[in-house]
């Protein structure tokens, strides 16, 4: 029997190893890899746009340097925060990176900071265009780095018998809410959870969303236009997705989703950002 199963799409995959490669008893699983090749890709469309719009690449290869070290501390500390009833007992677990548990919120937001820090303080560089010049290739990033929640089994949505349902083998996922395994199935003596793949739902997503910003740039209107979009359709998505899934982080003594309250923030940042770069802008032709 297959390990993974998208039975209304006809789609069966008979194994798949969390483990990429085994050296010397050193693993290296598939997870890292594809945060790995989100890096490097968003790296590279930030070089491109950098370079289209006649901007040092070197600048933005410098502020990566740093920047992207911070994001990745940052998501680990977001998802740690949310999930200190699981690390409190055992401390040195927060520090197992290769076991997955990184937040992208949290990337975001360490992100956001870095550049206002980059920007304001230390290059005194203009933020709102740098942010029309990363913000997009962050959704690049975002949308590769979701496969790897693929290979781990998480990150997935309740029970669902739609198009893109996908079935996962019990002894294989961590946990699993009884909503879903109320709806177990047993076929050929295999136990199986049938579930949304969440994951999958926001990879897509984002390459549409990147999709319709790169076509926007070349109609850009005023600086932090791009990025503000970014926040508002970003938001919008999370939004819709982290209410399919099964794994959301809490906050602290309610039932509220922290990521799900966070990107109701985002939509309205990104809609305030825009209305006041877009005004800012008319009063700056307005008096030249």
């Amino acid at each position: 029997m297959p390990e993974i199963w998208f039975p209304n799409l006809g789609i069966c995959i008979d194994k798949l190893n969390r483990t990429a490669v085994s050296i010397g008893g050193f693993n290296l699983y598939w997870y890292g890899i594809f945060i790995g090749i989100a890096i490097v890709c968003a790296v590279l469309l930030v070089m491109w746009e950098a370079k289209r719009t006649g901007q040092s690449i070197d600048e933005y290869l410098d502020f990566g340097t740093w920047a992207i070290i911070l994001s990745i501390i940052g998501a680990r500390a977001y998802y740690v925060i949310f999930s200190w009833d699981y690390y409190k007992t055992d401390l040195m677990k927060i520090f197992a990176f290769r076991e997955g548990g990184l937040a992208i919120y949290g990337a975001v937001i360490t992100g956001i900071l870095c550049g206002a820090v980059y920007c304001f303080i230390l290059k005194k560089k203009d933020f709102w265009l740098m942010a029309d010049t990363v913000l997009p290739s962050l959704l690049l990033g975002q949308a590769i780095g979701r496969w790897g929640n693929f290979f781990n089994r998480e990150a997935f949505g309740g029970y669902t018998d739609g198009l893109f349902a996908m079935r996962y083998v019990l002894e294989q996922v961590g946990e699993v809410p009884q909503s879903v395994l109320d709806k177990m199935m047993t076929i050929g003596g295999v136990n199986y959870i049938q579930v949304h793949p969440t994951f999958l739902y926001e990879s897509m997503w984002n390459f549409a969303v990147l999709i319709i910003l790169l076509v926007l740039r070349k109609h850009k209107q005023f600086d932090g236009q791009i990025g503000a979009l970014y926040l508002v359709g970003y938001g919008l998505g999370r939004v819709w997705i982290e209410s399919l899934r099964t794994d959301q982080l809490l906050l602290w003594n309610t039932n509220i989703a922290v990521s799900q309250l966070l990107s109701v923030v985002l939509i309205a940042v990104g809609l305030i950002l825009y209305i006041y770069r877009r005004n800012a802008s008319k009063k700056c032709a307005a008096e030249m």
